[in-house]
């Protein structure tokens, strides 16, 4: 089982409010609903954009988990349960969320047109005019986000319209005499792709009781833009509804850009399953009893940023059954179960940088023991990390938590 991540090459935050303003440079992205007025709400919108190396991922689906074209078949590339991709973004500050079932919700689109990142901050003085931004593709005084707002004056909300294979939307300010805030894919017809089996858009519901940290399975948008059924613009995300005409509806939702000083810039991860069990000619068995102990081996402590590294998982029971045998029973290694998997933990934060996945960070297992290959790209350079096993054994599920340390390098 493999992970591995990318991180952005460019985002921006484009405000309605401020339609010419670029953000291209600024620490946080937003996807917020804000009324300036509480007698007459005067409701205003952001939304950001997220892009991400075509090249990166064309290297990951074609190198790494050959999926790309000509290195397997279609069926896998096809396959969920065999690869997925995840745009995970870090919430910075989360205010104003809806107490309903529902909650808040945002939604996740590629987008359809090239942009530029530009250099602005948010109400920089003078702002920023030099990226994209709510009216704006590439700088101001560009190209404006595709509109047809003769057709639609002042009206809330998306419209679409149809080209060749292709569907579009894009948005139009209450307040402003343009349309704006971006445009994006709503599907296509081309080739095997269509949006009732692939739908290339997603959702994700935001409260006060769970992680509000975007991880959004962004698999079906990644694979669409892979093959040119949509272009490789990036990601639109934005709230549903907007504009809402009610000064108690302000739910902000603000995240950590590329831009941070942070240890949470956006990413996009990678899963996939490369597992093996190939033992062929061990004489090893798979652990079935406890106390059982379980160490590390292969792990120098420290590795740059671009290593790959193969840990092997070895186990064996803590008091094992006396035998007649030749060599030491405390020096027979053992198979962890089938069932059995790795997590990765920041030593600092104790958080999750990847965590247990019965898909896609299963052990494999060859003929020296069980072992598991981790990139080291998808880590912040210069921290310590944690090394988690869990399995499962007599009914027990248990997570060994030995100590085992290492160090990313900067590299």
């Amino acid at each position: 089982m493999a992970v591995y991540k990318i991180f952005p090459d460019k985002d921006a935050t484009l405000y309605s409010m401020f339609p010419n303003m670029n953000t291209g440079l600024d620490p946080i992205v937003e996807a917020t609903e804000t009324s300036f007025a509480y007698s007459l709400p005067n409701p205003q919108t952001s939304r950001f954009l997220i892009h991400f190396s075509p090249d990166e991922i064309d290297y990951v689906l074609e190198d790494l988990i050959k999926v790309g074209s000509g290195s397997i078949s279609q069926s896998k590339f096809l396959n969920n349960n065999y690869w997925r991709a995840n745009l995970q973004c870090f919430i910075a500050t989360a205010t104003g969320l809806e107490v309903t079932p529902t909650g808040t919700l945002l939604y996740v689109y590629p987008v359809a047109g090239a942009w530029a990142m530009g250099s602005g901050q948010y109400l920089d003085d003078p702002i920023s005019t030099d990226g994209t931004s709510w009216y704006w593709q590439d700088y101001s005084g560009s190209t404006l986000w595709p509109t047809t707002f003769a057709a639609y004056p002042k009206r809330t909300g998306s419209y679409a319209w149809a080209q060749g294979d292709n569907f579009y939307t894009s948005s139009l300010n209450t307040q402003n005499p343009y349309a704006g805030g971006g445009m994006w894919w709503t599907g296509s017809n081309a080739s095997y792709f269509n949006t009732n089996a692939y739908p290339i858009y997603v959702t994700q519901s935001f409260n006060y009781r769970y992680n509000n940290d975007l991880n959004a399975n962004v698999t079906n948008i990644v694979r669409a833009q892979y093959t040119g059924a949509i272009s490789s613009d990036g990601f639109l995300i934005k709230q549903d509804p907007e504009f809402i005409y009610n000064k108690n509806y302000q739910p902000e939702l603000k995240f950590f850009s590329v831009d941070t000083n942070t240890i949470y810039p956006p990413q996009l991860q990678f899963s996939w399953d490369d597992r093996v069990w190939n033992t062929g000619s061990s004489t090893l068995t798979i652990l079935n009893t406890l106390p059982a102990q379980v160490a590390l081996n292969d792990n120098p402590g420290v590795f740059f940023s671009q290593s790959v590294n193969i840990f092997r998982v070895n186990a064996a029971p803590l008091y094992p059954v006396p035998v007649w045998q030749t060599s030491s029973i405390y020096t027979q290694n053992y198979y962890l179960p089938e069932e059995s998997y790795y997590a990765i933990k920041d030593l600092d934060t104790n958080e999750f940088v990847i965590d247990f996945d019965t898909t896609f960070t299963k052990l494999s297992g060859d003929v020296s023991g069980s072992y598991f290959k981790l990139y080291m790209n998808g880590l912040e350079p210069q921290r310590y990390y944690k090394v988690l096993i869990q399995t499962t054994i007599q009914g027990n599920t248990i997570v060994y938590d030995s100590n085992y340390y290492f160090k990313v390098l900067n590299g």
